[in-house]
């Protein structure tokens, strides 16, 4: 068996963790792969996760959704230990790491389907030249307005049905995994993680009007920017930036053709997170 170890390298402990974890594996006769450091450039090559069995990452929910997008649409588990701060998506602490990564190899932990993005930006150079940017996401895509803090004008759509025009700081297209994340800040719903379309919220639009709406699984969100405000903006998939240079014109997002299947204890996991990260209540 392969397992890859995904910690965030800024904390030593988590560093640590991961030693003291290889070292178990390693003794059990479980090969151990390590993911780099994510400011070397190939950090995130897609052959890091081949052959593995399991995905293990180390650190808070940055991390996860880093190893999230090592693992992209290949459906390999993922299991996340917290040395974050929120820990909302990783299964716990690493009190007890060895024993669950060995319950997770032998397939005794509840397996919870994540529905993923595939996101398409097409951009406009200064030469009037188009190119096409495609990204995984997890959690969410945004576009939001640039660093000069200018209202942005854009039009909404769902498979081809136009919804409005909005004026505002923009607009956040999550998954139910993501619903509890930039979406719900910007006023969205939690959202079971048994949802598998997406869920689409304005963010401070100018009007009254606009409200967060939901999609069906086989739908396709579009965002066309308007051309008669050319303001600055930045799309960003689980947070990370998009593009390399020019104007982000067209968004369309749609479920990804693979989903991530997250470990955790029980079937329950989610609401115990909801309770305890959002509503502050301590388990009986």
């Amino acid at each position: 068996m392969k397992v890859l170890l995904v910690p965030n390298y800024a904390r030593t402990d988590a560093v640590e963790g991961g030693k003291g974890l290889a070292s178990w594996l390693e003794h059990e006769g479980v090969e151990v792969r390590w993911a780099p450091d994510k400011r070397r450039h190939d950090a995130e090559r897609p052959c890091l996760a081949e052959g593995a069995d399991l995905v293990v990452s180390l650190g808070g929910d940055g991390t996860l959704l880093r190893a999230a997008r090592i693992v992209g649409y290949r459906e390999i588990p993922l299991l996340g230990f917290s040395y974050g701060h929120l820990g909302f998506l990783t299964c716990g602490n690493p009190d007890n790491m060895c024993a669950t990564v060995e319950a997770a190899l032998n397939n005794k932990m509840h397996s919870s389907h994540r529905a993923t993005l595939s996101i398409e930006a097409e951009y406009v150079l200064p030469d009037g030249e188009t190119y096409t940017d495609t990204s995984f996401a997890l959690n969410d895509m945004a576009v939001t307005r640039g660093g000069l803090g200018d209202v942005i004008s854009f039009d909404v759509g769902v498979s081809g049905n136009h919804i409005d025009r909005i004026r505002g700081d923009g607009f956040v297209v999550s998954t139910a995994t993501g619903s509890t994340g930039y979406a719900l800040a910007a006023g969205g719903p939690i959202v079971t993680p048994e949802f598998t379309g997406m869920v689409c919220v304005p963010i401070a639009p100018h009007t009254i009007l606009a409200r967060a709406f939901l999609t069906s699984p086989s739908d396709v969100v579009e965002i066309d920017m308007s051309e008669e405000r050319p303001a600055e903006r930045s799309v960003l998939a689980d947070g990370r930036l998009m593009g390399h240079g020019g104007l982000a014109m067209h968004m369309r997002v749609r479920r990804g053709k693979g989903d991530i299947i997250l470990l955790d204890y029980n079937a329950q996991s989610f609401y115990s997170s909801v309770s305890r990260v959002f509503y502050g209540k301590v388990a009986k």
